[in-house]
């Protein structure tokens, strides 16, 4: 990526050089995987289980994000309801735990408190080594929850962890696409 920036003789050239990485990367991601986790999210919904979402900084973001349109696609007429939390979204009970017991338990402490065999955990780090979330991810599934992982570089531990993972491939510290 940082080839493309170097080279580039202008804002728009810059642009289209981006855009044009971002869709190899994207024509790279394993669709079959993808429609895998669509599919478990929406057999949870139907089967009233909770999907918990967690991530570090601008993961913790899209954890935020995903859990909030999770929630907008339920359908009352349906009886289609997704019950989606951010396990992110709390920060007062996020800096408790983090300064009162430590960082690495701000998701797993939550986890013990609201998991329940069956539901699902969707972790998003881009270098799938954070120790919390992955931490998380190994409760989830000693609760007998399914983890998904999405995850940037070479996928780090979560790779190897997760029921289901969705990689953008990508050199490591590369975080812009990832």
């Amino acid at each position: 990526m940082e080839a493309i920036f170097q080279s580039a003789s202008g804002a728009e050239q810059n642009f289209r050089g981006y855009c044009q990485y971002l869709g190899e990367l994207l024509g790279n991601l394993d669709f079959q995987v993808i429609e895998k986790v669509a599919q478990l999210i929406l057999d949870k919904a139907k089967s009233g289980q909770t999907i918990f979402l967690a991530g570090n900084g601008g993961s913790a973001s899209t954890a935020s994000h995903f859990a909030a349109d999770l929630a907008l696609c339920s359908r009352p007429e349906d009886g289609l309801y997704f019950k989606a939390i951010s396990l992110t979204d709390c920060v007062p009970v996020m800096t408790a735990l983090a300064n009162d017991r430590e960082y690495r338990e701000i998701f797993t402490t939550q986890i013990e408190n609201l998991f329940r065999k069956d539901d699902m955990l969707i972790v998003i780090s881009a270098s799938g080594n954070s120790p919390n979330v992955v931490a998380a991810a190994r409760l989830a599934k000693k609760l007998g929850g399914v983890t998904v992982g999405l995850v940037g570089f070479d996928g780090g531990e979560l790779a190897g962890i997760c029921d289901l993972v969705v990689q953008v491939t990508t050199a490591t510290g590369e975080y812009g696409p990832g």
